[in-house]
This record gives C-alpha cells, structure tokens and sequence, in this order.
C-alpha cells in the first residue's frame, strides 16, 4: 500500500490518505517542535507521496500551526483544493475570557472565523469537536456546526475524546433533525492504549466513524528508541508522558515488535503503526514528524503487511481486560442461539435450553 491509496472516511465519501500528517509540532513556540522551514519542507514531501491529508487544531503551538498552513498551501489556491485540511475547536486562546473556547455557539463560529483566517482559506474540510465540553448542550453544539456546513464555510465534522455515549447522543440528534452528523471520530489508540476497544471502536464501526488515531506510538514509547537494555539513559522531549509507560510489559512488547520487524527487514515503529492501521474500524492514522527523515520513515509502515500470526501474538501482549457488560460477551451466544451455528460461529449448549417434550411455562 501507498499514500495514494485513498479511503474513505466512515461512510462519508471524503477520500483520505491512510496516514495523515499530524501538525501538532509546526513551529517552535512551545520550545520543542518543526521550525517554519521544516515544517514546510515536512507537509511537501508528504504530498509529493500521496498524502492528502493534514490534522492541525486552533491552539497548536499557540496556533502558529495553523499559520504555516496556511502560509505555505491555503493561500495557494491549486496546493488548497488538492488537500483535506482538518482542524480542531474548544480550545481557548484567551486568557480571562470564558467564552474564549469551549463548544457553545459564540466559541465555536468565533473559532471557526479565526481559523479561516490563519489557514487563509475560505472553507475548513474537516472541523474536530476537540474535546467534549460539559458546559454546553450537545444540540447547541450540533445546530452550531450545521451552520457552519450550510454557509459552505466546514465541508465535514467530526469528533475527538468524547465519551461514546454522548457522540451517540450528538449524531441520533442530528440525524432526527436533519443537520450534519460526526463523519469522523479522533481518539489515542495504540498497542499500549486499548480500552477504546470497549466503547468508542464499536460505537465508531456502529455509527460509521472512520477512526483516525492519535499517539500511535505511544508519543514515541513504541518508537523503538526505549529498549530495556537503555532504560533511564534516553532522554525524552516530552519525558512526563512516558515514565509509567517504560516498564517490563512494555519491554516484552518491544521485544516482541523488534523479532517481527527482523522478519520483514523493517523497524518497530513501522510494525507498531502496521498493526493499528489493521484493526477493525481505522480510515487513517495520524502520523507526526518533527524531522524530515521521520515522516519518510514512518509513511514505510504502509508497506509492512502483518500476518494473522503476528497480529495474534502482539494482539495476545496488550489485549485489555473489560468489565461488565463485555465480560460476559462469551456466554452470550448460547443464550441468544439456542446452541445452533450463526453466522460461521457455533454456540455452545445453553443450560437453559429446552429438552425434547419440554414447553416452556
């Protein structure tokens, strides 16, 4: 597979490269990231391959993000069209200012005017709900996007970090209503954050959410650059995100990731990517680079093909354990098909079945 083999995003028909270029590290404000050059350099090669897709939110590096995107395709209207350019709201930039960020009304189209602005385009792709927002009504929020697709200013909405419950609760609104529903669906996911496999995966793949996940190595622990023989001598950017995560388990999971990379002559991070981009639900994964060299490291992951074996053994190291309901998942199928084979499954007897010459009370 290559950039240029296009998917589409849930079941919108907004095509989308498999990976997408996350730009949470365009510009160095935050003393980390890509400088402009870098970054510019960074989302060309990225095209130059076949991608078409770049993720960016409000208040990204205080939102210069958002500006060396714009400065580099949004005002060029033949780069602009060619891409999809998603961008994110609730995020407030203003301190002091209570309506400032958050997913009311006067937030959202003051966020989405500005953001215009900085991209220096006349429409937004796709246009994130960052982060649920208590304070709000989702049918406030949901009305307040419609808007903005109607005035032909957002093509496409989605949402990220939210629990299912309530992305369900936004989309059956907005389907009875008849506004624009959630086409796309932003969460961590990786081989060391799985519990979005107990609701918000199944809600995705229900609802028809292309999932496009974040931190998919784990903001780098699955990288290959923290091995068990090196642990406490690799100094991370952003070392407050990893310290619980550089344990044995993950070690033994590293091991295991480096034995399958030896099999196809390629890395872990690539094999750690390949796996997430092979679960059930996932459009496009989000990628990001501070250097050049590693988004034309990491974009090779496409090229890494997993068998059932290896999926299955890394599968086996990280698998969650969920609690009720999904813990008595098992026993269903033979309450529910009386011990007859469905769908290729068969179930197994249920002592509750009734015997030949039985009724039922």
């Amino acid at each position: 597979m290559s950039l240029d083999h296009y998917v589409t995003l849930g079941r919108s028909g907004l095509r989308v490269s498999p990976l997408c270029l996350g730009a949470m590290t365009f510009g160095e404000d935050l003393g980390w990231g890509s400088s402009v050059e870098e970054s510019q350099r960074i989302m060309d090669r990225f095209i130059e391959l076949g991608g078409n897709f770049i993720d960016t939110a409000n208040f990204y590096t205080k939102s210069h993000s958002e500006k060396i995107i714009g400065d580099h395709l949004g005002r060029h209207p033949a780069k602009r069209d060619r891409v999809v350019i998603a961008t994110k709201f609730s995020g407030n930039l203003y301190p002091g200012d209570p309506n400032g960020g958050g997913s009311g009304r006067k937030s959202i189209l003051n966020a989405a005017e500005h953001s215009l602005r900085r991209l220096q385009t006349d429409y937004i792709d796709l246009y994130w709900l960052h982060n649920w927002d208590v304070h709000t009504p989702i049918d406030e929020t949901m009305a307040a996007l419609d808007d903005l697709v109607r005035a032909g200013k957002v093509r496409y909405i989605g949402v990220s970090d939210t629990p299912a419950w309530k992305i369900a609760e936004a989309n059956v609104t907005a389907r009875f209503r008849g506004w624009s529903a959630f086409i796309g669906l932003q969460i961590e996911y990786s081989l060391l954050e799985r519990s979005v496999e107990q609701e918000l995966v199944p809600m995705a793949r229900e609802l028809g959410l292309g999932i496009t996940p974040w931190s998919p190595l784990k903001s780098g622990v699955l990288s290959g650059k923290y091995t068990r023989e090196n642990h406490g001598q690799v100094k991370a950017d952003r070392g407050f995100l990893l310290g619980s995560f550089l344990n044995e388990r993950t070690y033994s999971l590293v091991d295991e990731l480096k034995a399958i990379a030896g099999a196809h002559e390629s890395t872990v991070a690539r094999v750690a990517l390949a796996w997430l981009q092979a679960q059930p639900g996932v459009s496009s994964t989000i990628i990001g680079a501070r250097r050049l060299e590693q988004l034309e490291d990491n974009v090779q992951a496409l090229s890494v093909k997993l068998t059932a074996d290896e999926l299955a053994r890394l599968d086996a190291l990280t698998k969650p354990t969920f609690g009720f309901p999904q813990s008595m998942q098992p026993i269903f199928p033979a309450i529910h098909n009386g011990g007859t084979r469905v769908n290729g499954v068969q179930a197994p007897p249920s002592p509750f079945i009734l015997q030949k010459g039985d009724k039922p009370y």
